[in-house]
């Protein structure tokens, strides 16, 4: 079987974070990646050895000082032949490199571009330095976050840097290689991490609009306001989630907890009571620890599961069977997904100490002399 993306080509200039994310997810499924690194580096995240970076699976690599002439040469020969690009730099910086888009479209008009930014190329705070806990709490996202009359709780930085950023730069140059594909036509994707986690709160704005949700913390249903839908210690000091959104779900909550006949469960869904329901489900699952919950909700419908660390979760048995985990030079990480009924995805390949600088050159029809010239000049490595 061929992967799903086989035959692309993806020119990914060296960044951190949801950039490397989205030309992961694009190697995953078989595109061909070539990352451009800084001659002698490897740009991967603070403290992290390039060769331990998940981030960095499944590519290939050319080392390019693109503040010279001669390496903006070899990068806009590999354009001719490429389908897509990849930058996350702050805007104006591929400008003054000389890359700019309308200049590489010129050189290949079904190129697509894909720009991650945290604001986005235009507007006021387009210039401005930012992380993922600054785009969600521009988002409305991280105001939301957070137990009833406590501050917002920082959830990982899940929701920009991956979600709405890594994860939207990837469905948004699939959605412009498609289009090209069809038309011939190549642009530019302005993928902007505020933008992003706004569109993963598309249902949250709808609630909010017609009533049923108020725009404060862990005093709605799917905020940690609910007692069916939250998180509860056990006697262990471990902790399990509940999800019992549903009457038939609920009912059966309530019957492993041994609370199906206690008539101050009787209204699911009247928020004055949730507070006191959540202290007596508290009291309920203290009294055994999280396996012994385990043993009697497993394999039933009351949406249950344990909080598990991020160890535990390689080892837990639903992930086995599925192997979503996999294994690739000893490190340990998430097998590419989703799945495909008639293709199959790329086996990681953790990053390798050697470049394809040489291979990718004569790819592109260069001679050995011009190779080494470029070498010399530390122009390439």
């Amino acid at each position: 079987m061929t992967a799903p993306l086989s035959g692309l080509r993806i020119i990914e200039l060296a960044g951190i974070g949801p950039g490397p994310f989205a030309a992961m997810m694009l190697a995953d499924h078989g595109a061909e990646v070539i990352r451009v690194e800084r001659p002698g580096g490897v740009q991967a995240g603070p403290e992290i050895s390039p060769y331990r970076d998940i981030l960095l699976r499944s590519r290939k690599r050319i080392g390019l000082d693109l503040k010279t002439p001669e390496a903006r040469t070899v990068l806009f020969d590999l354009i001719q032949k490429a389908d897509g690009l990849i930058e996350g730099y702050r805007p104006g910086v591929m400008e003054r490199l000389g890359l700019e888009p309308a200049r590489l479209l010129e050189l290949n008009p079904k190129l697509v571009i894909g720009r991650m930014t945290g604001w986005g190329q235009t507007g006021p705070m387009a210039q401005m330095a930012g992380h993922d806990l600054n785009y969600i709490a521009l988002s409305g996202a991280l105001h939301g976050v957070g137990r009833k009359g406590d501050k917002p709780v920082i959830p990982l930085n899940l929701f920009g840097d991956f979600g709405g950023g890594g994860m939207l730069l990837a469905f948004g140059m699939l959605a412009a290689l498609t289009h090209a594909r069809a038309t011939g036509q190549g642009q530019v994707v302005d993928a902007a991490m505020t933008e992003g986690v706004g569109l993963l709160m598309a249902m949250l704005q709808t609630f909010r609009q017609v009533g049923i949700w108020r725009d404060e913390r862990g005093v709605n249903l799917l905020d940690g306001g609910a007692h069916f839908y939250d998180t509860y210690e056990t006697a262990d000091g471990k902790y399990i989630a509940v999800a019992a959104i549903e009457p038939k779900f609920y009912r059966k909550l309530l019957e492993i907890a041994g609370l199906a006949d206690d008539p101050a469960f009787g209204d699911q869904m009247n928020a004055d009571d949730w507070d006191s329901l959540r202290a007596r489900l508290t009291e309920v699952f203290l009294g055994r620890t999280r396996k012994e919950w385990d043993t009697v909700f497993m394999g039933t419908d009351a949406c249950y599961a344990p909080v598990l660390s991020m160890e535990e979760a390689t080892r837990h048995p639903q992930a086995q069977a599925r192997g979503s985990f996999v294994a690739a030079d000893g490190v340990i990480q998430p097998a590419p997904a989703p799945r495909y009924s008639h293709s199959d995805t790329v086996p990681p390949r953790m990053w390798s100490a050697a470049t394809d600088t040489t291979e990718l050159l004569e790819s592109l029809g260069y001679e050995q002399d011009r190779i080494n010239a470029l070498s010399v000049a530390k122009v390439i490595d």
